[in-house]
């Protein structure tokens, strides 16, 4: 169960259901399955984008959801440091315990909710792993890592730490108090969520209670992208199936459709989606590794200056 909750969602602002007269319903282009696999020194991971057109994602690059995995003691694991250029990173805990550390003096626990915004821009060094504590004792680990391309005129401004605290989202829900939407960044009805992007984009983890449904607007010069985090729903006005590791994309439009299943499976209570959008940057994407730029040629740059220290160093009281 997510870290965040309300217990009664009827005290917080509503998003208010879109006049379907007026505006059209987003339909679902396809969905997509993601392959499972291992990051960093040995922590699962889904690829969420495994497959998806670069045309459907963009200004999006790449995400993981991590986990969920429950760790037994001595299990927990994370990344070593290593170099970023040309993008944001977004660590999203859902639940479970993260350490942040970077170059230019960002850092922190991520834990519960919480999620470190990290603007790479022209090069930064950075490393995430589980706390001792946790290492010692074991645990859940549920998150994701999404990564936001910056567009070419963006692509060389100073790195930027933000620490967004769980307390910190923007919460709401929908008419009949069935869905709690968490705005992570971005805008949504009106309401604005606290993360400050580089790139305009919308990031909502909604949880709808069984057989709760909300109807959504959404930004039509703005893609979209619905990822089944975990649970039995369905999404657009087709009712396509999603559950856990399931990404849909979706057309043109101005409302999101999402319906939570009346029975849920027996580990989850409800149905668990990230609503992701975002403005198309148009632009050519050269990614290789831990680096996104427009060109062979800026990556190949990034990949020297690396070497030659010029994206930063491991500070003295590193993780």
């Amino acid at each position: 169960m997510p870290a965040v909750q309300v217990e009664d969602t009827l005290v917080l602002p509503r998003i208010e259901t879109p006049d379907s007269t007026l505006l059209v319903p987003r339909p679902v282009l396809g969905r997509s399955s993601a392959p499972q696999g291992m990051e960093g020194e040995g922590f699962p991971v889904r690829r969420a984008f495994a497959g998806i057109a670069t045309e459907y994602l963009d200004p999006f690059i790449h995400m993981d959801q991590m986990g969920e995995v429950h760790y037994g003691p001595g299990e927990p694991k994370g990344t070593s440091w290593h170099p970023h250029r040309g993008f944001e990173t977004v660590t999203y805990m859902i639940d479970g315990t993260f350490q942040h550390q970077d170059s230019i003096g960002g850092g922190g626990v991520i834990k519960d909710g919480a999620t470190q915004w990290m603007t790479a821009g022209s090069g930064i060094l950075h490393i995430e792993r589980p706390p001792e504590a946790l290492v010692i004792s074991g645990g859940l680990f549920h998150g994701f890592q999404l990564w936001v391309n910056l567009p070419s005129t963006k692509k060389m401004i100073s790195p930027r730490y933000q620490d967004i605290e769980a307390s910190q989202v923007t919460l709401l829900t929908s008419p009949d108090g069935g869905t709690l939407f968490r705005l992570i960044a971005g805008s949504l009805d009106g309401h604005d969520g606290p993360g400050i992007t580089q790139t305009p984009i919308t990031m909502v983890h909604a949880t709808l209670s069984p057989g709760a449904s909300a109807t959504i607007p959404w930004n039509p010069t703005y893609n979209a992208l619905v990822y089944g985090i975990s649970g039995d729903g369905v999404v657009g006005v087709d009712d396509v199936e999603l559950t856990t590791g399931h990404l849909a994309v979706l057309g043109e439009g101005d409302t999101i459709t999402l319906r939570a299943n009346e029975r849920q499976d027996e580990r989850h209570e409800a149905f668990d989606v990230l609503l992701l959008g975002g403005e198309p940057i148009g632009e050519p994407v050269a990614a290789y590794g831990p680096f996104v730029m427009n060109t062979r040629d800026e990556l190949r740059q990034a990949f020297e200056d690396f070497q030659a220290g010029k994206l930063g160093t491991i500070p003295a009281d590193h993780l």
